[in-house]
């Protein structure tokens, strides 16, 4: 698989698992300019199980307006790939800014799918999987979560949320 310069690679790595990992991604994962990463100490491990030595620079929620500007200036003349700590860069996380930034700026988006959390939680929780919605994040401001959870009370499809079911009943 060739790379091309401008373009963002949004690249799924492993959840917990590195067997998890596939063969696209790794591949990807080696032949880029530059890994942006949530957690560079986190993507190290997994680059080094797989032997990539792909330079990396830290893209998470403390430095994104930072970052932002450098890796679309890099991205003129580079590729890059785009990883979070585990699942799908763009969801819940500041890669939606980067992906956001990168198609403002005419650049080519291409995902490599991977494993996603929100998918594995909600096949294995059992609960019906023909319609459901992803809420993300609550609120931390207690009135604003409060006013969150209460407007789930009428909704009819499967919620997923990243706070935990047991965190909501709590509130």
């Amino acid at each position: 698989m060739e790379v091309s310069p401008q373009t963002l690679y949004i690249v799924g790595t492993p959840i917990g698992n590195l067997a998890d990992m596939t063969p696209r991604a790794i591949e990807v994962l080696g032949k880029v300019d530059l890994i942006a990463a949530e957690d560079t100490r986190h993507t190290g491990i997994l680059l080094k199980h797989f032997q990539i030595d792909t330079p990396q620079i830290s893209f998470h929620s403390h430095n994104t307006q930072a970052r932002l500007p450098q890796l679309l200036e890099k991205l003129q003349t580079r590729s890059v790939a785009l990883v979070t700590d585990a699942g799908m860069p763009g969801i819940s996380d500041p890669g939606l800014e980067l992906i956001q930034g990168c198609i403002a700026q005419g650049f080519a988006v291409v995902p490599i799918p991977g494993v996603t959390a929100l998918i594995t939680a909600l096949v294995a929780s059992g609960l019906d999987t023909d319609r459901f919605v992803f809420e993300g994040f609550l609120p931390t401001e207690k009135q604003l979560r409060q006013e969150r959870i209460e407007s789930f009370l009428t909704e009819t499809r499967t919620i997923v949320s990243t706070k935990h079911p047991i965190e909501l009943l709590k509130h």
